[in-house]
């Protein structure tokens, strides 16, 4: 089984180097790996091209966002399986993607996700915020409930049946896509409790008053939009993010 994960990048020389590690430090040995550089200024792509063939796919472009880039990446991506790794971000242990493709060796899913770790954008030993996803239950789905999307590997498949990211959503994309998928019986997902991904304070959602408003007025209307619920659905999502910051071990 091969697994691809994509990067999608612009302007991050300071870790991007780490996020690729992550990936290449992995056990599991058929992954194949692809970035997608929404054609840096800073050096970036120097640092990408300096791993010459360990990275399997690597295209440098102006793209219109994250989703974008990420949407160049699942078009590009040839593996059975399909995941994302932010340049920010890195797996918590070398073996991570080895225990995803068991799981879904072993129980033949759509989609495997586990928890995931917020940290302090310098010092990554500080836990700030702690996701655990729990069972999924379709119920929970109207109470706010939803997995973090970079601890979530989806058989590429699915996005054949399902498109991919809508780029109208500039923020919450991603929680638009799962919920299509999450709320669909054609679905099925399955869940290791562990925490797989380690993900830096600080990202495009909550880094100003601004973008968090516009990320709340995007969930509202991808609730809306596949009938999942609305105004209580997204209170409910906001008051279990802020529980989050209360279990950090």
């Amino acid at each position: 089984m091969k697994i691809s994960i994509i990067t999608a990048v612009y302007n991050n020389k300071n870790q991007i180097a780490e996020a690729i590690e992550s990936v290449l430090n992995q056990s599991y040995p058929n992954i194949e790996y692809i970035v997608i550089d929404g054609a840096s200024t800073d050096g970036t792509s120097e640092i990408i091209k300096s791993y010459g063939n360990k990275i399997s796919k690597f295209i440098s472009e102006p793209d219109e966002g994250i989703y974008d880039g990420l949407n160049k990446g699942i078009h590009q991506a040839t593996g059975d399986v399909i995941g994302f790794l932010h340049s920010d971000d890195f797996y918590l242990y070398d073996q991570v993607l080895e225990e995803i493709v068991q799981i879904f060796k072993e129980k033949n899913c759509d989609g495997v996700y586990g928890n995931l770790i917020y940290v302090d954008k310098e010092d990554t030993n500080r836990v700030v915020r702690r996701w655990d996803s729990g069972e999924f239950k379709y119920e929970n789905l109207k109470k706010g409930w939803m997995p973090p999307h970079p601890a979530f590997f989806i058989k590429r498949e699915v996005y054949k049946r399902f498109g991919v990211f809508d780029t109208d959503f500039k923020i919450s994309a991603d929680y638009n896509f799962m919920l299509k998928i999450l709320s669909s019986q054609k679905f099925t997902a399955c869940y290791i409790p562990n925490v797989l991904y380690v993900m830096r304070m600080g990202g495009a959602s909550n880094k100003s008053i601004k973008n968090l408003w516009q990320k709340s007025k995007e969930d509202l209307r991808a609730l809306k939009q596949n009938r999942v619920g609305s105004v209580v659905a997204l209170f409910l999502k906001n008051i279990f993010k802020i529980s989050q910051f209360f279990k950090k071990s």
